[in-house]
């Protein structure tokens, strides 16, 4: 039997339909155990239990996530994407606009996931939404 070759995109699009589904046992198991997730201007974390903890707490407080993706794609082994990040929390939706690259190794395992975004942003509206605005 031939392994069944490795189509990043879809790696990466089954890791955001896992997201958006709020199943992170499923999204954690498109991340290679050596992950490097770079959430710019953030301090990386690094390995696979480390992202499931960071996921859990950011995912924790959403009722439903929606990753829109506006433009994508793929050179090689590379996914890169421009997204709309929107979380419901507290009756009001986050949007936060990202700029996502992903690296997929040959087990179909994303090894590297680093996303920029603008804090203040994201602050700005946490802050609203946590405040009941």
């Amino acid at each position: 039997m031939t392994p069944k070759e490795v189509i990043p995109e879809d790696v990466v699009n089954a890791f955001f339909a896992d997201v958006e589904r709020i199943d992170i046992d499923a999204a954690v198991g498109h991340l290679a155990d050596e992950i490097s997730y770079e959430n710019m201007p953030v301090q990386p974390v690094k390995g696979k239990e480390d992202v499931r903890n960071l996921m859990s707490g950011f995912l924790a407080a959403s009722t439903e996530v929606e990753w829109k993706v506006l433009r994508q794609h793929c050179v090689g082994n590379v996914v890169f994407n421009e997204r709309l990040d929107r979380f419901k929390m507290n009756g009001g939706w986050l949007e936060l606009p990202v700029a996502g690259i992903f690296e997929v190794n040959d087990d179909g395992k994303i090894t590297l996931w680093r996303d920029y975004f603008d804090m203040g942003t994201y602050m700005d509206q946490l802050t609203k939404l946590m405040q009941g605005d």
